[in-house]
């Protein structure tokens, strides 16, 4: 049984806007996809939640549906954009977008967490709770930390929409350094 990362749903946020560590309500579908996805996701023993409202409201969802225990893992959330928190992208100066582009895993020029920085909590905390039927409800950059793993740093450009999953095997996570 493989280990399943689940991006939450739908935020109840304008499209174009950068939001990592703020948290959003989630959007009017909530209750439809929050029942689809327990209804469609694979029988798992446990749930790790981020501690933002948008995971944990939808881990609790599907640990309550499926009488499973929850847990939760600060070290779940998504990146700190420090001052692009809440802004449009596109009122971003191009130049600290440049900055980001020229060295995306180190830099940052929001003043936030970098990439790395990321990349090192997300996988401490998915090597922590790999083990087999664990569902992690989480952020598209956690998940994409976890695809670094197997694509290396094309991870940084894949996308996986609201409400979806993927699968890993929990060695994957155990074996990385």
């Amino acid at each position: 049984m493989a280990m399943i990362l689940l991006r939450h749903t739908r935020p109840d946020m304008a499209p174009g806007i950068c939001y990592g560590r703020s948290d959003p309500d989630l959007a009017p579908c909530f209750a439809d996809a929050a029942q689809t996805l327990v209804d469609t996701l694979p029988d798992v023993l446990r749930v790790v939640s981020s501690p933002l409202m948008r995971c944990l409201r939808l881990a609790r969802h599907v640990a309550d549906a499926r009488a499973i225990p929850l847990s939760v893992d600060p070290r779940l959330s998504e990146m700190d954009f420090g001052t692009w928190e809440g802004q449009p992208w596109n009122d971003i100066p191009r130049a600290q977008l440049d900055a980001w582009a020229g060295d995306v895993l180190h830099a940052r020029p929001h003043g936030g967490e970098s990439v790395a920085a990321l990349r090192v909590r997300a996988l401490a905390a998915l090597r922590d709770h790999a083990a087999p039927a664990t569902l992690v409800v989480t952020h598209h950059g956690v998940i994409k930390c976890a695809r670094s793993l197997i694509m290396g740093d094309g991870a940084w450009q894949s996308d996986l929409p609201f409400g979806q999953w993927i699968t890993f095997s929990a060695q994957v996570f155990t074996d990385a350094t």
